[in-house]
Order: C-alpha cells, then structure tokens, then sequence
C-alpha cells in the first residue's frame, strides 16, 4: 500500500509489527503441533468460547473421545492413553488461543486508533481486510483439521496444509509491508537502485513458492526419504517420481516428487536470492537498505545450510527450525524490497543524452 495512516506513526507501526511477531508465533505452535503428530486431536472448533480449556473429567472424556473416532487414533498400537492425549492436547489448545489472542490484538486497537484519528478509514478498511483474510485462514485450518474423521486420513492432508501456511504467509507478507509503510509512509530517494525492485520482487514469490513445497515435504513426511545430498540416493531424479497416478498426484503427495521439487526449486531460490544479495551490496545504498541485503544474505546461507542437514539427518525437529527460518529470511527480503520503494533509475550520462538527441 501506499501512504496509509498517520505520517511515521512509530505506535501504529510497532502495533502491526507485534502482529507479525504474533503470525510467526502461529508458525511455531503450528508447526510444533504438527511435528509432535497433535493436528487431529482436538475435533472440536468454538471460535468464541474456545478459550477456555477442559475444566472437568467429562469434558476430557467428550474430547478424547471425540478423537478416538479419527483414523489417526484407530492406527494406533497400542492405543493411545488419556494420559497421552493430554499431552498432545495442550500445544494444539495453545496454539489455538493464541490464534484467537491475535484476532483480539488487530480489532480492539484498531478500534481505538482509528476513533483517535491515528488510523486512516482507508488503512483501518485494509486491516479490516486483513482481519477476514484471517477469519478465512482460521476457518481452512478447522476444515482441515476435519478431515481427520475421514477413512484412512493419518495427517493433515498436503493438498490442505501447503494452502494453510501459504495463506499464513501472505498475511505475514501484507502485516509487514502495511507496518513498514506506516513507519515510514515517504520513501527515501536512492538513486540508481531501481533495478534491484525487479530482482528482490523475483526472491519474494520464489521464498513463497518454495515455503510451500516446503510444507508439501513436511506433510508428506518425505524428509524420512532419499536422505543424500546433492542425489537423491545417487540419482539426480529419484526413483517413483511418477508412480502415483492420475499423475498430477505425484507433485502433491509422492514423497520422492515433493522433496525433488522443493530440492530443486530451493536451489533455483538461492541462486537468485545470492544474486540479488551481491548486486544489492555492490550498490551505493544508504545504511539501513545495506543492512537488509547482508541480514538477506547470511539467512540465506543458513537456510540452504539447514536444509542440506535436515536432509542428511531426516529430521523433522530440524525441518520445524529450517521453516521457522524460512520466514525470517522471506521477512528480510520483504524489508529490502520496502527499503527500495523510493529508488530511482541512475541518470544518464550527458554522452548519453547527447546521443539520444
């Protein structure tokens, strides 16, 4: 957005970017659910009296048993103890409270900033928007929490997890952007960047595309495959990368599909993220815009670096750390694009000119 509420209004941008840190503690507790195998075991969605836990022997009992009905728990041997689901219970109910937390965190200070004054109707109407974008995100994600009660569903499925997080992203994305603006709604003037918009908009959708290939992997579990690198075990396309038929199926649920193409797509991300770090840093840029190229380059290294030792090791603990770092390094390369909103084309020589003419 352009200028979007009150001129450098430091309180209104430390606001939306208490948002942002509140999307990625979404991204731990989720992933952390997700990890531990805790995504079905609350088959129950009350978006308003949500907060408040079991307080009883029967209501463990109606929960519990509600998720004795899931095909996760039915695969179970030995089955799963109250004892146990209490466990997984509660970073599944955390995670939902504070999903409700940060809805209450956008509405009521965005009410009272905007019968202040100190937000526009036009950035108030886009948080708004912002908010429904996350009502929207909420509602998916019980859907799909849902789907557990289907035969043979063991994990929330990847054709809904990948649009789940990627959606999460996007709110990141816009909640970052929107704070950034409001922080400073005029952009300075840096002459001779301009050719770096084009490059860091390049790095933003593919960190969005290969975060969720990312999570393709993680929903699938395909980290436990092919656990060589750079062959996937000595074959640059591995074996059964079209088993799956019909065979648009491969590039959603085929292990060996989903880990090649997230290979190959993180690959192609870090070249271009590389490229765009070095160009940046060989600019003449302020400080501040400087800052952001180098945070962007040393989180990509120690993203790629990750990604090569989860795949050694098959660890999904460490995939769960190379995600979170995912985002902080789509958050630098959004921060570098915004340092750059005022850059311009370098002018031409007089040479030039005189050519033209």
């Amino acid at each position: 957005m352009n200028q979007t509420g009150k001129q450098g209004d430091r309180t209104v941008s430390l606001w939306l970017l208490i948002l942002c840190f509140m999307v990625f503690g979404m991204v731990v507790g989720g992933g952390h659910a997700r990890t531990i195998g805790a995504g079905f075991v609350i088959q129950v969605w009350q978006p308003l009296t949500g907060f408040v836990p079991p307080r009883n022997a029967a209501d463990w009992t109606r929960l519990f048993g509600l998720y004795q009905q899931t095909a996760q728990y039915q695969a179970l041997h030995p089955p799963m103890t109250l004892a146990q689901f209490k466990t997984l219970f509660w970073p599944m109910f955390f995670d939902r409270v504070w999903g409700r937390l940060m809805a209450l965190v956008l509405v009521i200070p965005l009410a009272i900033f905007w019968l202040r004054g100190r937000v526009s109707t036009r950035l108030a109407l886009w948080l708004l928007s912002v908010f429904a974008a996350g009502g929207a995100q909420a509602a998916f994600g019980w859907y799909m929490v849902q789907t557990g009660m289907r035969p043979g569903v063991l994990s929330p499925p990847p054709a809904w997890l990948a649009p789940h997080f990627l959606s999460a992203m996007l709110i990141f994305s816009a909640l970052l952007w929107t704070a950034l603006t409001v922080r400073r709604p005029q952009p300075p003037q840096i002459q001779g960047a301009a050719f770096l918009k084009p490059w860091l908009n390049a790095c933003i959708g593919l960190i969005l595309a290969t975060m969720t290939l990312g999570a393709l992997v993680a929903a699938t579990n395909a980290i436990t495959v092919f656990n060589t690198f750079p062959t996937m075990n000595g074959r640059w396309i591995p074996t059964g990368f079209t088993a799956l038929r019909p065979l648009a199926l491969n590039f959603i649920a085929n292990q060996a599909t989903v880990q090649f193409d997230h290979r190959l797509l993180a690959t192609l991300t870090a070249l271009i993220t590389l490229i765009t770090a070095a160009l940046g840093l060989r600019t003449a840029l302020p400080p501040a815009p400087r800052d952001a190229f180098l945070t962007l380059a040393g989180l990509l290294a120690l993203q790629y670096l990750l990604g090569m030792v989860t795949i050694l090791s098959g660890s999904a603990e460490l995939g769960f750390v190379h995600e979170l770092n995912a985002v902080l390094l789509l958050a630098a390369a959004i921060i570098a694009r915004h340092g750059l909103r005022g850059a311009t084309a370098a002018p031409m020589y007089n040479s030039e000119i005189a050519a033209a003419e």
